[in-house]
């Protein structure tokens, strides 16, 4: 069974959180805090091999979300918000693809529907190969860097130091299965227009690995979305801002219990 973060019980409804590529749950911890606090459930699973998680090598979006409707139904939980960043918003689409029915609305943050091009599968193999070489470190030296809006590496460094923590102390065989896993991803873009339930997108306005033309495109795929740019935030939006970035998801959780 994954290992999460949070409780399902909440009187207001549910929201599971998918965290990013190579972090873990602990990466929401701020979104954890302030659902609680307005009366929701919260699930944030780790994905496999992360963070106490058992590791599944071979695994795919499409097992991930088998596995998050398993978690579900172990809580007695049904119905869910589902909310992902990253890798979190490849998980999101993968669940509402099996599990429409399980999905009250989405929160898409700093993510893309398109799979990898020929550039970045190659890209991602080689980045794949030096993890298993070199070990976890070899993931923080790559990522983190390119994590946060340009200011934010001397105004919060601890926030900083904390994620670069969170990818140290994963295993690199889970770090290269779940790159694998996302290099293999399922292209959704034509999925976008088929999703009925409502969806708020969330970007950083200076994301450079999802930079918000991706958002801006997804939102226009999907009928009836919102989207919302958060200023002065990269790629790990919630952290960065993360009271805006909890007041946009409160807001919509709650258009969504006046719907």
């Amino acid at each position: 069974m994954l290992t999460f973060l949070g409780s399902a019980a909440g009187d207001a409804g549910t929201v599971l959180l998918l965290h990013a590529f190579p972090l873990s749950a602990h990466m929401w911890e701020p979104q954890i805090s302030a659902l609680r606090e307005a009366g929701y459930g919260v699930i944030a699973p780790n994905v496999y091999g992360f963070d106490g998680s058992p590791s599944k090598p071979g695994w795919r979006m499409d097992d991930y979300a088998a596995e998050l409707c398993t978690l579900l139904d172990s809580l007695d939980c049904g119905r869910v918000t589902v909310a992902g960043l990253s890798m979190g918003g490849y998980q999101a689409f993968a669940f509402w693809r099996r599990h429409p029915e399980r999905t009250a609305s989405l929160v898409l943050c700093d993510t893309r529907a398109n799979a990898d091009g020929p550039e970045a599968l190659a890209h991602r193999m080689e980045f794949r190969r030096a993890v298993e070489k070199k070990g976890a470190a070899e993931a923080a030296e790559r990522m983190v860097p390119n994590f946060f809006a340009r200011k934010s590496y001397d105004e919060k460094p601890g926030m900083v130091a904390r994620v670069r923590e969170a990818i140290l102390r994963q295993p690199a065989a889970d770090i290269s299965e779940a790159m694998r896993a996302i290099a293999e991803r399922p292209d959704s873009i034509g999925l976008l227009p088929a999703i009925t339930c409502p969806t708020l997108f969330i970007n950083g306005d200076a994301d450079g690995v999802t930079p918000p033309i991706t958002a801006s495109d997804m939102h226009a795929r999907l009928p009836g979305s919102k989207l919302e740019l958060l200023p002065d935030a990269g790629h790990l939006s919630n952290l960065e801002q993360p009271e805006l970035f909890n007041r946009l998801l409160l807001e919509h959780l709650d258009r969504l219990a006046r719907t």
